[in-house]
């Protein structure tokens, strides 16, 4: 078993400070579009984070419905209120912290089995609350953050200017994606025991590769977007429910309720809109293949008709800029995609996906441990 070890500790504070300032960036970029006559900007800032952060704190409760299952009902409606007013997301870092301190600091040198047993206790406690937070940051990155990234770049690339709280914004999406992807693979990592070890060359290959080829489909869609908003609206929805039908054919079992089985497939297929999503665990190189390949001609496409069409919508020398980036992106995106699945990848597949009540007590009679979501789970 991986240890939660002091730097997982103040990963864990910098994740905590980041989505409480982004909380803040978002309602200081809401209110100053607000104030300059932005309405619709203001609103669909405010309706991103709201959206996000109601189904994140729908799945939240239903976790610790299913974690404190024939408990103490009186906590399960406190904890209800909590998540009622948005807030659920703090009592699971109040988890996170408390039982990430005594792993990491507080770990007593283990005499004998009585003493290991409690010292395996806390540290999985601790890896358990940590990795149910980066799940619900990373529903959050694709809920919130992305959709804002989006909006932002194509607020400037519409009137060709940023301003601070622009900057702000647009920095606080690239910090919440990035260290909510490179937190995700390293809970992964510890809550699955045969996945490797995620070292420092993979998290920057993983990052890169992510991080460079959301930002160029996020420049293509926001050009679409200039070029036509319903022709941008119909694209994001087909590609929704592409992604949307491919999660039941895969026949999830995440959730142990079919309706929030139902919004799981449907936050998935809001991910796949922007980055590949691996539900299964399972080899995906043909998967991925398609995916990327279909992302390429999309873009390709999209630059196409502007170089050869010339709308009027943005000026040359702005769309030169966005095209090098886009074309650029995308290409370091794909290098370090085949470099980290060629060389950085772990080589052990987690088992098959299972939830089954049968599945869980055989496992956790084997291990000692009850299994954990992330077996349920799975993004590479």
């Amino acid at each position: 078993m991986m240890k939660f070890t002091m730097q997982n500790f103040f990963f864990l504070v910098t994740g905590m400070i980041i989505y409480v300032v982004d909380i803040g960036v978002d309602f200081w970029v809401a209110s100053k579009y607000f104030c300059q006559g932005q309405y619709s900007w203001s609103v669909l800032v405010l309706c991103f984070r709201g959206l996000s952060s109601l189904i994140t704190q729908i799945f939240s409760y239903e976790w610790f419905k299913n974690d404190w299952e024939g408990t103490d009902t009186r906590k399960l409606k406190l904890v209800f209120l909590v998540h009622l007013f948005q807030c659920g997301i703090f009592i699971r870092y109040w988890f996170a912290l408390k039982y990430g301190c005594q792993a990491a600091f507080k770990q007593m040198s283990s005499r004998d089995a009585s003493e290991t047993d409690l010292s395996n206790f806390i540290q999985k406690q601790a890896i358990d609350a940590v990795t149910d937070i980066n799940m619900l940051r990373l529903f959050k990155t694709f809920l919130e953050t992305t959709p804002q990234l989006f909006l932002q770049i194509y607020i400037l690339m519409e009137h060709c200017k940023i301003n601070l709280y622009q900057c702000a914004a647009i920095v606080m999406s690239f910090c919440g994606i990035s260290l909510s992807m490179v937190d995700y693979q390293i809970s992964l990592r510890k809550s699955l025991p045969d996945k490797e070890e995620f070292r420092v060359s993979s998290k920057f290959m993983y990052l890169f590769y992510k991080l460079l080829t959301i930002t160029s489909w996020i420049l293509s869609i926001s050009l679409i977007t200039l070029l036509s908003v319903r022709i941008s609206v119909i694209l994001l929805i087909f590609l929704w429910i592409c992604g949307f039908t491919w999660t039941l054919k895969q026949h999830t079992t995440f959730c142990k309720s079919k309706k929030m089985e139902y919004l799981y497939r449907t936050v998935v297929g809001i991910i796949l809109i922007f980055s590949f999503f691996n539900i299964k665990g399972r080899r995906t190189k043909i998967c991925i293949s398609i995916y990327y390949a279909t992302h390429t001609v999309l873009t390709l496409g999209i630059l196409f008709v502007y170089m050869f069409w010339k709308p009027s919508v943005i000026n040359e020398m702005c769309f030169t800029i966005v095209s090098i980036f886009t074309i650029s992106s995308l290409l370091l995106g794909i290098i370090f995609l085949v470099i980290y699945y060629s060389h950085f990848h772990p080589t052990a597949y987690c088992r098959p996906q299972v939830y089954s009540d049968e599945v869980d007590e055989v496992a956790g009679q084997k291990d000692g441990v009850k299994t954990g979501r992330f077996q349920n789970f799975l993004m590479q």
